[in-house]
């Protein structure tokens, strides 16, 4: 019998340092702090409690502003996943929750329904992500679409992750996959992840998830057919803020 989720929680890694687009968490975008957008739908998923796992102090304001949860983390943690540890031993060092979904703070226009995704098929695996099937010719090549290369298991089960690679993977005719990085993890899991070391290929590829595959942890996938757009420079934000205000694309 798969294992129950009892108790979820839905953490939001997110700092203000970023290259390419300073400030980020606070960039407004459809009227809010794009912070606040993303906060409002992990709160739209209707899985559990919402926290903000911040960095500095000006995110947590926006978020409490709004009325929600945030804890202050250390700004010299190196990964999101590590934010998200460091304020799940805050909020919860009971050891309540059982499964945490690590939502990235720059998923503005995020469908909701994405994150019950990775929880149900959670039970299938140590740690449960999501792919979408590449559809756009030009993302087939591009390294910045981050492939998943998957084992396809009889439904109702869910994918089963082999590799993740910015290259274009697998060969040969069939279908490519999109990973999204939207991640649920059992408690365990987490607490077994953010202690390993980086691995040769996750340092090699600059993809975190290689550290899970490398130290023998299974990950479940389950299939989508939406990708989040993902803000990390002015254009993504002009295209996520003209979504958000009922546009297809920036004024």
């Amino acid at each position: 019998m798969a294992r129950k989720i009892d108790n979820p929680v839905i953490l939001i890694p997110a700092r203000m340092a970023s290259t390419r687009l300073p400030n980020k968490p606070l960039a407004l975008c459809g009227g809010a702090p794009m912070i606040v957008q993303v906060w409002r739908r992990a709160c739209e998923a209707n899985c559990g409690r919402v926290v903000v796992a911040a960095a500095e102090r000006e995110i947590a304001d926006a978020v409490r502003a709004e009325g929600g949860e945030a804890v202050l983390t250390d700004a010299d943690l190196p990964s999101g996943s590590d934010r998200i540890f460091a304020a799940l031993q805050h909020i919860d060092p009971s050891g309540s929750h059982d499964a945490i979904v690590n939502l990235q703070g720059d998923l503005p226009t995020l469908d909701p329904s994405l994150i019950g995704a990775a929880l149900a098929c959670l039970p299938h695996g140590d740690i449960a992500t999501l792919a979408a099937e590449i559809t756009q010719a030009e993302e087939r090549d591009n390294p910045n679409v981050v492939k998943a290369v998957l084992s396809m298991r009889p439904p109702p089960e869910p994918a089963r992750a082999l590799y993740f690679t910015r290259a274009t993977a697998p060969y040969g005719d069939g279908a490519l996959y999109h990973h999204i990085g939207l991640y649920a993890y059992w408690r365990e899991a987490l607490a077994r992840f953010v202690a390993l070391p980086p691995s040769p290929l996750e340092t090699r590829e600059k993809l975190e998830q290689l550290r899970a595959l490398e130290a023998g942890m299974e990950m479940a996938v389950a299939c989508v057919d939406t990708v989040p757009v993902g803000v990390d420079t002015p254009a993504d934000l002009a295209l996520a803020d003209a979504m958000l205000n009922g546009q297809d694309r920036p004024a």
